[in-house]
């Protein structure tokens, strides 16, 4: 009679640790997989960018060294940010069903640092270069307007650019850093229980 209340007990641990193991596991499959798909977009869309970018450039042969400079600025900072992007990617990709509660841990760990550093330095120097690089851009055309239509459209890009940096930026990081952080903390927990027991 002993035995089964233990046998039971000890069931009832097992049982309830596996759901929630298994719960955090499709978490982290979904967060994997969203960030992969954010990935492949991303690539997709600035190289899209750059060579539209470019093929205007070849079209149109812009005449001011400014125009060629501002090119120059935006296509050199989406290739910055993909290259520091996709070096992520093989993080995300090495993280699979396989691994232990420990490495999936340090693989949070590594995607957690590395999405800092994109959050920050990557980021700033893209948006940075992005800002010059328009502004250099539009002078040729807004030199050949009336003044007011060219602060106008310096007015207008500037805010475009200001609703990104001030706002959405800071709306994505959060976001990702909670999907992120909230991972980290069940797997830390996990891993406690784990010592314990």
């Amino acid at each position: 009679m002993d035995s089964n209340i233990d046998f039971k007990n000890i069931w009832k641990q097992q049982t309830s640790h596996k759901p929630d193991l298994d719960a955090l596991l499709g978490k982290l499959k979904k967060f994997r997989n969203q960030n992969l798909r954010r990935l492949i977009f991303a690539n997709i869309g600035l190289i899209a960018t750059s060579l539209l970018i470019l093929f205007i450039w070849y079209r149109y042969q812009p005449e001011m060294i400014t125009t060629k400079i501002g090119i120059v600025l935006v296509v050199l900072g989406m290739v910055i940010f993909l290259l520091a992007y996709n070096k992520m990617f093989m993080v995300f990709y090495k993280i699979d069903q396989t691994q232990s509660n420990n490495e999936y841990l340090q693989s949070l760990y590594v995607v957690k640092s590395k999405q800092k550093f994109m959050q920050t330095t990557i980021l700033n120097l893209y948006f940075v270069m992005l800002f010059l690089g328009i502004c250099l851009y539009m002078y040729e055309y807004t030199s050949r307007m009336p003044l007011s239509s060219g602060i106008l459209a310096y007015a207008l890009t500037s805010v475009w650019i200001a609703f990104n940096w001030f706002y959405l930026r800071p709306r994505t990081i959060k976001k990702q850093q909670g999907k992120l952080d909230e991972l980290i903390n069940k797997f830390e927990e996990i891993n406690n229980q784990l010592k314990e027991s």
